[in-house]
């Protein structure tokens, strides 16, 4: 009795061959929407640079306007007579 090879069905084979294809498509749906994140929300490393040394440049300027501690004044603000 020859068995038409056609007709036969390997569900394990196929259950696999499936499994691993919703793997695939779901790993290319992540690596889209990891795509589409980076051009949202990331910023290039010239960018985070440039970020911090401006953030640098404005704390030194707000420091040096900061007025200098009077010694003869309490934490209130107030004078001791």
């Amino acid at each position: 009795m020859d068995s038409d090879r056609g007709n036969i069905v390997n569900f394990a084979s196929f259950r696999k061959t499936q499994r691993d294809a919703q793997k695939r498509a779901e790993k290319k749906r992540e690596s889209n929407k990891a795509a589409a994140n980076r051009v949202k929300f990331g910023r290039t490393g010239a960018d985070k640079k440039r970020a911090k040394i401006e953030e640098e440049r404005r704390r030194r300027e707000l420091e040096g306007k900061r007025l200098p501690a009077d010694s003869e004044t309490d934490p209130d603000g107030e004078r001791g007579d």
